[in-house]
């Protein structure tokens, strides 16, 4: 005897959950999750975007959210959420996220091979 027109006899799953090629470092992931600690809410992520912008054409942007965008990949790096949307993901192939804490630098750096070229403030690439 054969299923009803219209039902589906196999179970299904969840496709997994697409992946990126953006690293974060230990001492990145640290920072993220001290701040996500002190000022996060639960489920926020650490997301990193391109968008036009900048004196090179494009321009970094990193924030916190508490949104799912549709074609996200995200990666866990010590307890930290990495978000990358589908249209930045092409152009952050490869790219090392870091925290820096010197005299001279405090803060975010990203590291991108897939950069030509990119400003003196170092927030913006081509």
């Amino acid at each position: 005897m054969s299923a009803p027109i219209g039902t589906d006899t196999e179970t299904t799953t969840a496709p997994p959950e697409a992946a990126h090629g953006v690293t974060l470092t230990a001492p990145a992931a640290e920072k993220a999750k001290a701040l996500l600690d002190r000022d996060g809410t639960p489920g926020m992520v650490l997301r990193i975007a391109v968008q036009p912008g900048g004196c090179s054409g494009l321009r970094y942007e990193l924030f916190f959210d508490d949104r799912s965008l549709d074609g996200d990949a995200k990666v866990v790096f010590e307890g930290v959420g990495l978000a990358v949307d589908r249209m930045s993901r092409p152009y952050l192939d490869g790219a090392t996220i870091d925290f820096v804490d010197t005299i001279e630098k405090q803060g975010f750096t990203i590291d991108n091979p897939q950069a030509q070229s990119s400003c003196a403030c170092g927030d913006s690439f081509h």
